[in-house]
């Protein structure tokens, strides 16, 4: 079982491929990330992931205190958390990107006329709690390198193909960039976990590891099944100290306390999402006891649930 899939499932990842370029050098662009794209955003999302796939040429890509990183063709950079960030070749003053284009998948042209760069840009939106458990993982820039055989070209071909449509006014071409941004995306994490180090600690190590990995994939399949350290050890072949010894090694607390908190980011989902009663909530993510639920929602989250939902309702209702 595939725990990143699993996740990633309850997360809903929203994308969008959103930028086509071609940059001659010398050029500069200054991206202001979250704060600039959610003008082109409706609803404002609550966490959004921003990349940049450089599908000829070179470039650089920096945050603004923040050491330089170089690209070359077939790498894909990756602002986990929507920084604001620098991209560019050669020496040129820095242009706000947002005041400069609007987004769309037209081909733009910009620079000095020397060398040229190619990127197709795109975001992801995403709940923050949610994608919490492997976003807290990642550095603030993230590089990896896609094209590296035969069989990674597809999803490039993909990517170059849907881009070069006749301004994607193809019948279901939104769909498409945004399956095509999503894939993106979770074909850099899958990278960037399997080069983790051997000795590596967190989340994302944890869910390469064979059997931590499957029994983080059986806790989020089944997040409101009655759980037990024994039921989950037997699942996963160890011990229950066995269990739980790996598993505190990889994210510094036990199996249990995992699931709990798990649980209560779910019902979060589920209080901002639907109409569904406080009650009901309790039971969907696992809870026996409407009271016992009241109770640790109030702990996690520093107000009982009826009270957290109409908070989020209000917040709503004044941004829109």
């Amino acid at each position: 079982m595939d725990v990143l899939s699993e996740v990633l499932r309850v997360v809903k990842l929203e994308g969008a491929l959103f930028f086509n370029a071609e940059f001659s050098a010398p050029w500069c662009l200054m991206n202001s990330g979250l704060k600039g794209l959610s003008t082109f955003l409706t609803p404002t999302p609550g966490h959004l992931i921003i990349y940049h796939f450089l599908t000829d040429g070179r470039a650089y890509t920096q945050l603004p205190e923040g050491k330089r990183v170089e690209l070359t063709a077939g790498d894909i950079v990756v602002y986990p958390n929507g920084d604001p960030h620098l991209l560019g070749n050669g020496f040129a003053k820095p242009v706000d990107s947002i005041k400069t284009f609007s987004p769309g998948l037209d081909l733009v042209r910009f620079g000095g006329g020397g060398e040229v760069s190619k990127f197709v840009c795109g975001y992801l939106a995403c709940d923050p709690r949610l994608s919490e458990v492997f976003l807290a993982g990642l550095p603030p820039v993230l590089k990896v390198h896609l094209v590296k055989e035969a069989s990674d070209q597809w999803l490039e071909n993909s990517i170059r193909f849907s881009v070069n449509e006749t301004n994607g006014s193809n019948a279901g071409s939104d769909l498409v960039h945004a399956r095509l941004a999503e894939l993106l995306f979770i074909e850099t994490l899958r990278r960037y976990i399997n080069r983790l180090p051997h000795d590596e600690i967190g989340w994302l190590a944890g869910a390469r590891d064979t059997t931590i990995g499957q029994a983080l994939a059986l806790l989020h399949k089944d997040p409101a099944f009655p759980w037990t350290i024994s039921s989950l050890a037997r699942r996963v072949g160890l011990s229950r100290t066995r269990l739980a010894e790996r598993f505190r090694h990889f994210l510094a607390e036990s199996p249990m306390a995992y699931l709990a908190r798990w649980r209560l980011k779910l019902a979060a989902e589920l209080l901002q999402s639907t109409e569904d009663s406080v009650a009901q909530v309790a039971v969907a993510v696992g809870y026996e006891s409407e009271a016992g639920f009241n109770r640790a929602f109030k702990r996690e989250f520093n107000s009982p649930p009826a009270q957290f939902r109409r908070k989020h309702k209000d917040t709503s209702s004044l941004s829109t």
